[in-house]
């Protein structure tokens, strides 16, 4: 239906941005359009980053919320406390959701998640070249 997905979000301060996106998870920049930026993510999924979009982060309600898909949830985990960032606790096992995950924030305050799925026909929607 769709050919690929991109999330804009507001952001006052594009360098930290890039330095959290880029540099601490490992999105490559895909295009710099001077006051957006926009980090691949996957394949066709992409997020942005604009200077003239409002920035409503509410950690106190977590929203809005990105979700980094992964098989490497701890690996990331130890990055981002290496660098002495906030995280909400140790990965962990979410029965509920069957996922398994932390919570972390980029530098504008918005949640950003990091899972993977338990359940194998759940996973396998993220699978690399699926």
């Amino acid at each position: 239906m769709y050919d690929g997905f991109i999330v804009f979000l507001g952001a006052s301060d594009l360098q930290k941005i890039h330095d959290f996106y880029s540099g601490l998870l490992g999105c490559a920049l895909a295009i710099d359009q001077g006051t957006c930026r926009i980090y691949q993510v996957s394949t066709r999924a992409y997020v942005g980053f604009c200077l003239h979009l409002e920035t409503k982060a509410d950690p106190t309600t977590r929203s809005p919320m990105l979700t980094l898909v992964t098989d490497r949830v701890d690996e990331v985990y130890t990055r981002i406390v290496s660098r002495g960032l906030w995280v909400d606790g140790s990965p962990r096992l979410n029965a509920k959701y069957n996922i398994y995950h932390f919570f972390t924030r980029d530098p504008e305050g918005y949640t950003v998640e990091v899972q993977e799925f338990v359940q194998p026909e759940h996973r396998s929607m993220f699978a690399r070249g699926a």
